[in-house]
């Protein structure tokens, strides 16, 4: 009769065991299927962002239903920030660094093919020992997308401010987009590749001593 009793303990034990084991099994499979769908959702959720600058000022997150309406809107964002970032330059290295390195993370290798020429034709260091200024305002951005990549074309004025003059200069670039994955440093998700200053030329010189 113990023995008996014995044996029925033994298949309770094993048949709690096997339930157990099943409720683990699902409860497992639902967090699973959940984190799944939770990443799934975020993912949408991320594509469902776009982002864009308004009047240079700091980078504003705006919803879309439908995201490659506004794929424009965002290339048109994406390559004035390169640009504010590659060009406003104040005479102190560690500010110089921080804004091409910004910069750099929304372009290719030639754009910091441009800026270790500038680097090494001294540009930086004359900015530095002249306590030299120089500002950007992009006055538009022009994108093709008839064709991929995309095709852009920025146009700009800079200025170079010195404390006795200032020296206004035409910037006219062009380059082309490729789609990237989005990130803290590229919010847009795009890269410039293939960048070049179309022209650079002075407007005019004004005497501040005046």
């Amino acid at each position: 009769m113990n023995q008996f009793n014995s044996l029925l303990n033994i298949q309770k034990a094993f048949a709690l065991t096997r339930i157990y084991l099943i409720l683990i099994t699902i409860l497992t499979l639902s967090i699973g299927g959940y984190a799944i769908y939770s990443s799934y959702q975020f993912a949408e959720a991320q594509r469902s962002k776009i982002y864009v600058l308004e009047n240079g000022q700091p980078l504003l997150l705006a919803l879309s239903h439908n995201v490659e309406e506004n794929r424009i809107a965002e290339a048109k964002s994406h390559v004035r920030r390169f640009h504010e970032y590659f060009f406003t330059v104040s005479p102190e290295k560690s500010a110089i660094e921080y804004n091409i390195n910004k910069a750099l993370f929304l372009a290719d290798n030639a754009a910091a093919d441009y800026y270790i020429k500038l680097k090494e034709d001294g540009f930086y260091e004359r900015i530095i020992s002249a306590g030299v200024l120089c500002e950007i305002i992009v006055d538009s951005v022009k994108i093709d997308d008839t064709t991929y990549p995309y095709k852009a074309y920025t146009y700009a004025r800079t200025s170079v401010i010195r404390s006795s003059s200032i020296l206004y200069r035409n910037l006219e670039t062009s380059c082309n987009l490729l789609n990237s994955t989005r990130t803290e440093n590229n919010p847009h998700g795009f890269i410039i590749e293939n960048w070049k200053v179309l022209d650079n030329s002075d407007i005019k010189l004004v005497d501040r001593r005046e």
